[in-house]
């Protein structure tokens, strides 16, 4: 998955003079700025008033963190931040939304930094919605993020952009090598599962990703991972931000850099992963690990710092319903069951597969997220009244959480 150098150095001359004609809304005070060299990539970016640091107002959504982007000044829209992503992209509804023409060489606003880029994709990401219980807009890949230090402040909910030509790193984190697996950025990290121990395996690092960690089908059949009594059960396909069929376990213990974290909720995926054929690398980091850290990947010098927050040693709590719930209709406000486990709290109260959640307890569906949904879903103990509307006949199913794992 290695991204695009089609444009190259030969697209600087053009994506300068895009650059040039930024609105004077953003002119700098004084004489102007030297021209921005270009990235190997193609990409160009200046940073507002000779500035080197850009904090983007990102918004975090069940661990995923979009930040508003305008594109050649457009009204803003929210792009996820994807480390897997080779390049920047956007949804073609959206761009038409816009009235957006040709998608080569655009600027791409953000607060107090323009990134101009060779190509912008035109990706519907269908399913996405579904999964998120937001619509798709578009994504901030690795053809910016490649050129800059990306700083992430899952604790306070920041994200930084830094020039790397002059970044200092001044936090308290641990320093770690970064490799760049095939375009991805990479950490080296231990895990134990079903009492099988690694030694240091690299994990992709995966912003897009919910769940806290994801194991390859590859790395699982290597180390003989389900030959124990390692407990699992079913996630529907694209829950947690995982395509295809998986299923979820608990670890003994992760371990990145001085930091141990007991008892991770860990995916199995039965198919493909990036770089999931390789046997150095072992899984993803997603967002439901990285939350216990402020995160910094220095792309250009090949250092990863992971700094812990006060959630460090917290408990990740799994669904305890039973029910696997995507979102549709008007406003991302039908909530449907994709999936209900067998023996689960939800199967016990005869909840089933294509139902439609109307309401929980006196809440009806168009006040509740999906994101809400599966927060409560994991509060262990608590009993749930679920208004559920099946075949056009409504009843109220009474659902109380308990432990799978």
């Amino acid at each position: 998955m290695k991204r695009s150098t089609t444009f190259g150095i030969a697209a600087a001359g053009f994506l300068g003079a895009a650059l040039a004609t930024l609105p004077a809304s953003r002119a700098q005070n004084g004489p102007p700025p030297p021209p921005p060299a270009a990235s190997p990539n193609g990409t160009l970016v200046r940073f507002a008033f000779n500035g080197n640091v850009a904090q983007l107002p990102a918004q975090f959504i069940g661990n995923l963190v979009f930040i508003p982007v305008r594109v050649n000044q457009s009204q803003p829209s929210m792009f996820q931040l994807d480390t897997t992503a080779d390049t920047s992209a956007i949804n073609p509804a959206r761009a038409a939304e816009l009235g957006l023409g040709s998608l080569r060489s655009p600027v791409l606003n953000l607060a107090n930094l323009d990134a101009a880029i060779p190509k912008l994709d035109s990706n519907p990401n269908s399913g996405f919605a579904s999964r998120v219980g937001r619509p798709y807009e578009g994504t901030i890949g690795n053809d910016l993020l490649s050129d800059m230090v990306l700083e992430i402040s899952y604790g306070r909910q920041t994200v930084r952009l830094y020039d790397a030509g002059s970044f200092q790193y001044k936090g308290g984190g641990k320093s770690m090598p970064l490799t760049i697996h095939d375009g991805l950025p990479a950490v080296r990290a231990k895990i134990e599962i079903g009492g099988h121990k690694s030694g240091e395996v690299l994990f992709i690092v995966n912003t897009a990703l919910t769940a806290p960690l994801l194991i390859s089908d590859r790395y699982a059949h290597q180390h003989h991972l389900f030959k124990g009594r390692l407990k699992t059960y079913p996630i529907a396909p694209g829950e947690l931000g995982i395509g295809g069929n998986a299923v979820m376990a608990r670890a003994e213990v992760f371990q990145i850099g001085p930091y141990s974290v007991p008892g991770p909720l860990t995916a199995f995926a039965e198919g493909d992963i990036p770089g999931g054929d390789d046997p150095q690398v072992a899984g993803e980091i997603g967002g439901g690990m990285l939350r216990r850290f402020t995160l910094t990947l220095d792309y250009v010098r090949k250092i990863a710092y992971f700094e812990g927050n006060s959630d460090i040693r917290s408990d990740d709590h799994e669904d305890m319903s039973g029910i696997s719930v995507a979102a549709g209709g008007a406003g991302f406000k039908t909530l449907e069951v994709t999936l209900v486990r067998s023996g689960s709290p939800g199967s016990d109260a005869g909840v089933q597969k294509g139902d439609v959640i109307e309401g929980i307890d006196d809440e009806g569906a168009a006040d509740i997220s999906l994101a809400s949904v599966r927060s409560l879903f994991t509060n262990v103990g608590h009993k749930y009244k679920l208004l559920i509307n099946h075949d056009g006949k409504t009843r109220t199913a009474n659902v109380t959480m308990r432990r799978a794992l």
